[in-house]
C-alpha cells in the first residue's frame, strides 16, 4: 500500500511538472503573437509574419517532450498494473486517464493555434502530425489500461468524443455504405457546441461529397443532405445532454422522418426523390469532407461525444425507433453498419471511452 500510495505521488508531480511546461509554452507563444486589434482572425493570417517561426518550432518540440513524458508515465503504470490488482491501483489509473485527458487538450488546442498563426508549414505539420500520433496512441494504451480484461466488454460499449474543433480528429467506418433505395440512421449524441455541433457523420461517394450528411453548421438548424439535396431538420438536442435521434428515408418520393428521443419530430418529402445511396463511399464520423475520404474544414467539425451509430437499409418503425431509444426492447443494431469497436478506427486524437447508453436513462 505504501509502494502505491508513492507512486500516486510521483504521478502527481509529474503531471504539476507538465502542466506548468503546458503553461510556459503558451506564455510563450502569447508573446510571440502580433498585436490585439484586429478581430478573432486578426493574427490567424499573420501576413505580416510577426510570429517567430523558430518560436512555434520550439513550442511544438516543447509539447513533443510532454507527450513522450506522458509515455514514459503510462508505461510505468503498465508495469505497476501487471503487478498489482487492487482497488488502488485502479483509482491510480483513474488519476492519470483524467489528467491526461486535461492535458491532451490542452496541447491540442497549443498544436491548433500554431497551426492558425504560422507561416511555414513544412516542419510544424510534421511535428503536429507525430504529436497527433502519440495522442491516437496513447488513448489507445490507456482505454486498454482502463477496460482491463477487453473481452469481458460487449464490443457496443463506447463512445467517440471529439473535444476540440479541429479538421484532423475524426473517425472512419471501415466499411462503405451499399446501394440503398431506403435507410434508417440512429445514434446516442451530446453536445453543448456553440454556434453549431457541426457534423457527426458524412459520407462522400466518388463525384459527390455531399451523397448523405448530417450537419448543424453555424446558426442553421440541423440538416440532413442526400445528393446535396437538403431537409431541415426540427432537433434541439445542443445542451449537454444525450440524446437518441433518428433519421428514415425512402427513395419514393423522398419521404423522410425525423425522430427525438424516441419521438417523432418532423416529416417531409421530396427529398431527393428516386435517388438510390451510392456504394464504394467513405463514411466518416466527426467531420464534413468536401473531397473523398477528406478536404475537412474545422468549421463544420463535429464537437461532443457520440454512440451506437448504426445504419439500416429500412425504415425502421416508430415503435422499433422508440424500442432504441428507451432501451425498452432487445438491442437492434445495424444491418448495414452496427456500432462495434472493430469497426471504426479512430485519428488525430478523438478519444474512445466505455459507454453505456441505458444508463444515461437513469
Amino acid at each position: 500500500v505504501l509502494q502505491q500510495k508513492e507512486t500516486i505521488m510521483n504521478q502527481k508531480e509529474t503531471i504539476r511538472e507538465l502542466t506548468a511546461k503546458l503553461g510556459r509554452c503558451e506564455s510563450q507563444s502569447v508573446l510571440e503573437q502580433p498585436g490585439e486589434g484586429k478581430g478573432r482572425k486578426g493574427f490567424s493570417k499573420n501576413t505580416m509574419g510577426d510570429l517567430s517561426r523558430p518560436a512555434a518550432a520550439e513550442t511544438l518540440s516543447q509539447l513533443g517532450q510532454t507527450l513522450q513524458s506522458l509515455k514514459t508515465r503510462l508505461e510505468n503504470l503498465e508495469q505497476f498494473s501487471r503487478m498489482n490488482s487492487s482497488s488502488q491501483t485502479n483509482n491510480l489509473k483513474d488519476i492519470l486517464q483524467n489528467k491526461i485527458d486535461d492535458l491532451e487538450k490542452q496541447v491540442l488546442s497549443r498544436v491548433n493555434s500554431l497551426e492558425e498563426g504560422k507561416l511555414s508549414p513544412r516542419n510544424e505539420s510534421e511535428e503536429r502530425g507525430k504529436i497527433e500520433s502519440t495522442l491516437t496512441s496513447l488513448h489507445q494504451r490507456i482505454s486498454h489500461l482502463a477496460n482491463g480484461q477487453k473481452d469481458n466488454r460487449p464490443p457496443d460499449r463506447f463512445q467517440l468524443t471529439f473535444p476540440l474543433r479541429t479538421n484532423y480528429m475524426y473517425a472512419k467506418v471501415k466499411k462503405s455504405l451499399p446501394e440503398m433505395y431506403a435507410f434508417s440512421i440512429c445514434m446516442w449524441i451530446k453536445s453543448s457546441a456553440s454556434p453549431g455541433m457541426g457534423t457527426p457523420f458524412s459520407y462522400a461517394v466518388p463525384g459527390q461529397a455531399n451523397e448523405l450528411v448530417l450537419i448543424e453548421w453555424g446558426n442553421n438548424p440541423m440538416e440532413i443532405l442526400i445528393n446535396d439535396k437538403v431537409a431541415k431538420l426540427p432537433f434541439a438536442i445542443n445542451d449537454g445532454k444525450w440524446h437518441h435521434i433518428c433519421v428514415t428515408w425512402t427513395t419514393r418520393d423522398g419521404v423522410w422522418e425525423a425522430y427525438q428521443d424516441g419521438t417523432q419530430t418532423g416529416n417531409g418529402e421530396n427529398l431527393a426523390p428516386y435517388h438510390p445511396i451510392k456504394p464504394q463511399g467513405v463514411l466518416v464520423l466527426g467531420q464534413e469532407q468536401d473531397t473523398l475520404g477528406g478536404g475537412f474544414d474545422a468549421t463544420q467539425a463535429f464537437v461532443g461525444e457520440l454512440a451506437h451509430f448504426n445504419v439500416w437499409d429500412r425504415k425502421l418503425s416508430p415503435g422499433e425507433v422508440y424500442g432504441l431509444a428507451t432501451c425498452s426492447s432487445k438491442a437492434l443494431a445495424g444491418n448495414v453498419i452496427a456500432w462495434a469497436e472493430a469497426n471504426i478506427d479512430i485519428y488525430g486524437g478523438a478519444t474512445k471511452w466505455t459507454f453505456e447508453a441505458c444508463r444515461q436513462l437513469n
